[in-house]
């Protein structure tokens, strides 16, 4: 978009462009999302970002209207292959926060300095600055969501002072941390009142655009492996909820399927969320875990662009038309498909109850974490399960956020005894991969690059089945 398009997109307050741009308005020095309701700023005093770093590294501090900072984040970071979309991946995944520059450089096989000059150069913002944004929304979300002390929030957000967490806040938005406090909404302040580090953080799960939660609960309901996973309720308000491993410590995660809704009295900002609670040992390991539940769920997804696509094609409209916002769910735990891709869910629960770490103490039916590569490649060495979990122990297979998904599909063939819909599956949902063939149904190319979406319309209405 040029920016007169984006200007059109400001003054139409369009929500199908929130989080793919900012824009910010000189005379105020605050900067918003494309569907703020404020009234229109006049197009000469208006500047556009294409992050949030971008426009608080100009000057400018987040509106408290529209609250730019809790959009999803822009779509091309799920399907951009090249450096850029792979380190966005890994900055939200929080490799800055725990690694510094040279561990997301060195996970990209570049030099720090070719990832600053490409990040500074396409978003107006490098890694440290795309980093402290983040930091900046955990640090909002714990102040008006949680009862925690500010001093256990300072280190739960990621910074590394009371001072430097202070300083951000008052840049960001314009207040100290205790008036954010008190800003809190009201349904902030109620959450405020049961959220703590052993009952849960609540969270709300932001999407852009229609969202289909029946069938990825059916999909999560019908993989669950026991132990790790577990879903309960009624379809339409059913609960899903599982393990995860992070990397402080252990959560678990509970993420019901009613969604919520945008209720702005305006088409033109539609989505809504996905409500959630976060139980953690380490409070640090939050924003790891909440991104890592946006790949899970595809919440980052564009359902216009694979709307207007798909639904483009005869055969495909009338699947679009019924489900509109389908989506191609992908993984908490990259590794974790890969292993269950090849041996089926089944054999899964048998490797959880066998090799998996045991919770200090059950959460309902959810006893277990999945067990790491490296367990099993030295548990059960021989054949093909062997050779994968060694190769993921070992790196030769890598499924992080930030791999190269080419790489890591060759990678892959070069596991023994690995077919190509295994990797097929391995890719759509450990690599979020938006455009997977697998062999055997006919994908034609005017599906590109949403063919992992196509399939997932094909098989919603019964024309193919799961594997």
């Amino acid at each position: 978009m040029d920016e007169d398009s984006r200007y059109e997109a400001v003054r139409s307050r369009d929500g199908r462009f929130d989080g793919a741009f900012f824009f910010a308005v000189g005379t105020t020095g605050i900067y918003c999302r494309p569907s703020c309701p404020a009234v229109t700023p006049k197009r000469r005093n208006v500047r556009f970002f294409a992050t949030a770093a971008a426009a608080q590294g100009a000057g400018f501090r987040a509106c408290r209207r529209c609250r730019p900072d809790a959009v999803p984040g822009s779509a091309e970071w799920n399907v951009r292959a090249d450096v850029v979309g792979r380190a966005m991946r890994l900055i939200a995944d929080g490799v800055v926060d725990r690694e510094g520059v040279a561990g997301l450089a060195a996970r990209l096989g570049y030099s720090a300095r070719q990832v600053q000059r490409q990040l500074t150069g396409e978003l107006g913002a490098g890694p440290v600055a795309l980093a402290r944004a983040q930091r900046a929304h955990t640090a909002r979300v714990l102040l008006q969501t949680t009862g925690l002390p500010i001093t256990e929030i300072v280190f739960a957000a990621g910074f590394a002072s009371v001072r430097q967490f202070n300083d951000t806040v008052r840049a960001v938005y314009a207040a100290t941390p205790t008036a954010l406090r008190a800003a809190a909404p009201g349904r902030g302040r109620a959450a405020r009142r049961t959220a703590t580090p052993t009952a849960g953080i609540p969270v709300r799960l932001a999407h852009r655009g229609p969202y289909q939660p029946r069938p990825v609960f059916d999909l999560l309901e019908r993989e669950a492996v026991p132990g790790v996973e577990e879903v309960t309720g009624i379809p339409g308000a059913r609960t899903y909820r599982r393990t995860l491993r992070l990397p402080y410590g252990i959560g678990v995660t509970a993420v019901d399927e009613r969604p919520g809704t945008t209720r702005t009295g305006s088409a033109a900002r539609p989505g809504g969320w996905l409500d959630a609670r976060v139980h953690l040992t380490d409070l640090r390991d939050l924003t790891t875990a909440v991104q890592r539940l946006r790949r899970l769920f595809d919440l980052d997804a564009d359902p216009y662009a694979v709307d207007e696509r798909l639904g483009a094609d005869e055969r495909l409209a009338p699947l679009v038309a019924a489900r509109p916002g389908l989506r191609s769910p992908g993984t908490a735990d990259p590794e974790e498909p890969a292993v269950r891709a090849l041996v089926g869910r089944e054999e899964a629960a048998r490797l959880v109850q066998r090799y998996g770490k045991r919770l200090d103490a059950p959460y309902g039916s959810l006893t277990h974490l999945f067990p790491e590569p490296a367990v099993l490649a030295e548990a059960e060495p021989g054949g093909t399960l062997g050779a994968l979990t060694a190769a993921l122990a070992d790196g030769t297979v890598r499924l992080d956020p930030g791999a190269d998904r080419d790489d890591a599909a060759d990678a892959l063939r070069a596991v023994p005894g690995l077919d190509a819909r295994t990797i097929a599956e391995i890719r759509t949902r450990a690599l979020g991969d938006p455009d997977v063939a697998p062999p055997g149904p006919d994908l034609p190319d005017s599906w590109r690059p949403w063919r992992s979406y196509a399939l997932n319309h094909l098989r919603a209405a019964g024309e193919l089945e799961y594997r």
